[in-house]
């Protein structure tokens, strides 16, 4: 008598509390396939995801497969036994319903699409690394303005000697710096998702030291390729997000060229500052240096003293 052998079947049930989106992705990630192949297994009728097991190789696949969160279940395969009295004439068998290759027919699940509806001013969704620095600088181009703007009108006030201006000044300067702290940290939680980490992740630029270096490495981590438990990728980048990350390099380009003017100028400051400061305290007499300057002058008398003897050839 033949071992018994089992199958493994599936008729879409989850465990408690896992969400149908989660599922589908763990079983994606364990059978190496896209989602969209796996929705074919969420119809509603049973299939067998593995057939001829021995009882041990049931149950190791069991429990991998309850680690994605569905509710699979081990059942015995059914013997066929053969009888040749009863065989009158050969007819085609009808396909098994639940043949492993013979997938469903009708997508009951939910159907992810293939990107992901950009949403600025959400935490939720994914942006890649360049539509993350291309975001910002449209951040950056339409905050620094404003902020000029307020700027002059403060200084105007501080002239005026207005208090009550002042204040009002300073609350809106408070809340527009408030508004462009709270978008770009929605920005940074949609990027941390197309990384597949956590929003929170986000207070570690917070830390000391270490949030020096974090805005660093999301902007270098790269996207997930695929879906992860965020949602679909993010769509591709049009020219305008190119370009707008390409000014991210005129601009760095232009901060370092005015560091480098300020530094040449200050040094430059340093060093007069210095030679002035050695001729207001005497260290360098006006004496000393026309001494330098000019030669001294010898009389004829000092001049044949100081002259060698002259030597006589003849003797030589």
């Amino acid at each position: 008598m033949s071992e018994t052998r089992y199958k493994i079947v599936f008729d879409g049930a989850l465990q408690p509390g896992v969400d149908i989106t989660t599922a589908k992705l763990n079983l994606a990630d364990l059978f190496k396939s896209d989602v969209a192949a796996i929705e074919r297994l969420f119809s509603g009728r049973t299939v067998a995801l593995k057939r001829e097991l021995s009882h041990s190789d049931a149950q190791v696949y069991l429990q991998a497969l309850g680690k994605t969160g569905i509710e699979a279940r081990i059942e015995p395969e059914t013997t066929v036994e053969l009888n040749l009295a009863d065989v009158h004439e050969q007819t085609p068998a009808p396909a098994e319903p639940d043949s492993p290759y013979a997938p469903p027919r009708a997508d009951v699940g939910e159907r992810l699409p293939e990107f992901a509806i950009l949403k600025p001013f959400s935490v939720e969704g994914r942006i890649g690394r360049l539509r993350f620095l291309a975001w910002t600088m449209v951040l950056s181009l339409v905050t620094l303005p404003i902020i000029g703007i307020f700027a002059f009108i403060g200084l105007g006030l501080v002239s005026t000697d207005s208090t009550t201006g002042l204040i009002i000044g300073g609350i809106v300067a408070f809340f527009l710096f408030l508004a462009f702290g709270l978008v770009s940290i929605l920005f940074s939680v949609q990027r941390l998702h197309d990384i597949g980490w956590s929003g929170w992740l986000w207070l570690l630029n917070l830390v000391p030291f270490v949030g020096s270096i974090f805005p660093l490495v999301m902007m270098a981590m790269p996207g997930n390729d695929g879906a992860n438990r965020y949602g679909p990728p993010p769509p591709p980048n049009t020219t305008a997000v190119k370009v707008l990350c390409s000014l991210w390099i005129v601009f760095v380009g232009l901060i370092f060229a005015g560091a480098m003017v300020g530094g040449i100028s200050a040094i430059q400051e340093e060093y007069e500052s210095s030679l002035e400061s050695s001729y207001e305290s005497g260290s360098v007499t006006t004496d000393e240096i026309d001494a330098v300057a000019e030669p001294a002058t010898i009389s004829e008398d000092e001049a044949a003293e100081a002259a060698p003897p002259p030597v006589d050839s003849a003797k030589e």
